[in-house]
């Protein structure tokens, strides 16, 4: 397996486009997240307490730096309508440099999430 590159893609699911606009405009303006895209049209089919559910959802497509990935977590937990919501975490093991470094400056050096000294 490829060494990762120190950045993530996280992953959740939301009940609407409003609560993924919500969530992502959160998350970033906390920096904890350099770009959220909210993808309408989804849906789910799970089980939930014995039952087969089928549910219209919008998908939520965060980028940020890996030693921000369990901050981010608990930010989408504390802000999410739903009791256990979906939140997976993907390393991205290869990209545009140029791109990751923009996830860098814009939540911050390492994991603190301040703004770099210039």
């Amino acid at each position: 397996m490829a060494e990762g590159t120190g950045y993530v893609v996280v992953v959740s699911t939301v009940p609407s486009v409003e609560e993924g606009r919500r969530i992502g405009r959160d998350v970033v303006e906390n920096r904890l997240a350099a770009c959220v895209n909210v993808i309408p049209g989804l849906v789910s089919v799970y089980e939930w307490e014995g039952k087969i559910e089928e549910e219209s959802e919008a998908l939520l497509v965060l980028k940020t730096a890996e030693a921000l990935a369990d901050k981010l977590t608990e930010r989408i937990l504390a802000v999410h309508p739903y009791d256990h919501p979906e939140v997976v975490a993907m390393p991205i093991v290869s990209g545009n440099p140029k791109y990751l470094e923009w996830i860098d400056n814009v939540t911050g050096p390492g994991s603190s999430g301040e703004e770099k000294d210039e």
